[in-house]
């Protein structure tokens, strides 16, 4: 049953709510998770976590079982066919988690499930948040379920809610961007793979981009562009992928689809990521290509250094002031995020002979230079944003006030 109050009302239950809700249970802060699906997702979506998330991951508790489930990669290739362009290790990286863990979305979602039962918490799952409005004690949520309006009273409320946020538009948060040309392909696939199991490759090719990556089950994920795709792409429209991008001298061979849906995808980033008592994140937050494998990893930072921040101003260790930090750390990270995928997808997307002349002897000189892929290697990774994912010290003490609505006073 849902509670009238709580200190933190969160909006949607993917894996960037899921790991807020961790941090708000081992801070010990009262609040409550929503999400509109009756259950969560069974399809693997986002499928690499990144050396920095495991870093950033590994205090909520979660880190451990991650990699035991995962397939632990060193090698990122970018080829253009048969070519190799760029060949990037990750085994000398200063982490850790020296490598790429591939794992499904759902699995990922499964594991920060369990650690919020673990910790005596639950998804209140089947509730859509309809409306949202500020007041000086926080925000009231309307919330259904089953037909029911429910209305929940919250000092502050945080949007996970994906690219249409409900939370990012009741606080009026414009959402700068656009779309890309086309729309993508994303499937599972059992395959025959002339370049094995032990790399993340990223082909270009006039035809344009498509990404093959090993999944731990022994099947593999497929990330492609297409100017207009099938709504279900079929096992015949991904062997034509593969035969018109991936290797040539040896071309792969698709046993069966698992899975596969089609998307398109916005280059966006909030304005800001707090209005009053309501905040972003995730994909509420940025949305871009999935080329680098960022979108999730990105979010989970958010929600871990965003969960470690009201923890703090909750239990009086900081002032409310200091909830800007959130944007301030996490704000420049997703710009940086979000050019790195643009990059990558522009130079996918290249198709003219001179431009991917030009484009091929650029990474070819990149591919001989020590200094410049490992500078890559910590962009993939997120070590190079490690910075954007740490608290300063508080300036000063909080001071903790028991919380409780009294009264509604609706506030412009």
């Amino acid at each position: 049953m849902l509670p009238d109050t709580t200190e933190v009302l969160i909006i949607g239950a993917g894996p960037t709510g899921l790991a807020l809700s961790i941090a708000l249970h081992q801070a010990g802060v009262d609040h409550v998770l929503v999400d509109r699906l009756a259950e969560g997702l069974n399809t693997s979506r986002a499928g690499v976590i990144h050396a920095q998330t495991l870093e950033t991951l590994k205090p909520l508790g979660v880190t451990g079982r991650l990699v035991e489930l995962g397939l632990k990669l060193d090698n990122f290739a970018i080829r253009d066919r048969d070519r190799t362009l760029v060949n990037l290790n990750f085994a000398g990286l200063p982490t850790t988690y020296p490598y790429v863990l591939m794992i499904p979305q759902n699995l990922t979602e499964k594991v920060l499930a369990e650690r919020i039962a673990a910790l005596g918490g639950s998804v209140h799952r089947g509730i859509e948040a309809k409306m949202i409005m500020q007041d000086q004690e926080g925000a009231r949520v309307t919330l259904f379920q089953n037909g029911r309006e429910k209305t929940i009273s919250a000092r502050y409320v945080v949007g996970g809610d994906g690219m249409h946020s409900v939370v990012r538009e009741a606080a009026g948060i414009g959402f700068d961007g656009e779309a890309y040309d086309g729309s993508f392909v994303l499937a599972d696939v059992r395959l025959d793979w002339p370049l094995g199991p032990t790399e993340v490759s990223l082909l270009f090719s006039p035809a344009g981009l498509v990404v093959v990556a090993p999944l731990p089950d022994g099947s593999y994920r497929i990330v492609a562009t297409m100017d207009e795709a099938p709504e279900r792409p079929g096992i015949a429209d991904i062997q034509a992928l593969l035969d018109n991008r991936g290797p040539s001298a040896s071309q792969a061979r698709v046993l069966d689809l698992t899975w596969s849906t089609r998307f398109r995808v916005h280059h966006r980033i909030a304005k800001s990521y707090r209005q009053g008592s309501l905040f972003v994140m995730g994909d509420a937050a940025h949305v871009h290509s999935p080329a680098g494998g960022q979108g999730m990893n990105t979010g989970l930072i958010d929600a871990a250094v965003l969960g470690e921040l009201l923890g703090d101003v909750i239990n009086g260790i900081r002032p409310e002031s200091e909830l800007d930090l959130y944007e301030t750390l996490r704000r420049p990270a997703a710009k940086e995020v979000i050019e790195l995928a643009g990059r990558l997808t522009g130079m996918a997307l290249t198709r003219t002979p001179v431009r991917r002349f030009l484009r091929n002897i650029m990474l070819g000189f990149v591919n001989i230079n020590p200094i410049a892929k490992r500078k890559i290697s910590l962009k993939l990774s997120g070590l190079s944003r490690a910075d954007m994912a740490k608290l300063p010290a508080p300036s000063q003490p909080g001071m903790r006030k028991p919380w409780a609505k009294s009264q509604f006073k609706l506030v412009a």
